[in-house]
């Protein structure tokens, strides 16, 4: 696989997890800055490492499910695994402009 198709595959991965939302929070998980990492493999697998706003967020699991559906839905994608991380740990910083405005930060 090129560089080339491995960014095209990584857009339309960001453009799917723009659709992801955590339930109580009218903000997707790319723009809370959710997502740490989207490695594209040569074989067309994806890891993909993210945290949650809280380590005890009750929608984990719905969230971690959205998340894997919708990336293997992806043309190109072969599988998916969604690694679960805290660290570093989410802080209010890591969200997007228009995430902190759409939640009043700003």
């Amino acid at each position: 696989m090129t560089p080339e198709e491995k960014t095209k595959i990584e857009e339309r991965i960001v453009d799917v997890l723009k659709t992801v939302y955590d339930p109580e929070i009218p903000v997707d998980i790319w723009n809370l800055g959710m997502i740490y990492k989207i490695d594209v493999k040569d074989d067309a697998s994806v890891d993909v490492d993210m945290t949650f706003t809280a380590p005890s967020c009750p929608a984990a699991d719905f969230i971690l499910e959205d998340v894997r559906t919708k990336i293997e839905s992806v043309d190109g994608v072969k599988s998916v695994v969604v690694n679960l991380v805290f660290e570093p740990i989410w802080d209010q910083s890591m969200m997007s402009e228009e995430a902190r405005v759409e939640l009043g930060f700003d």
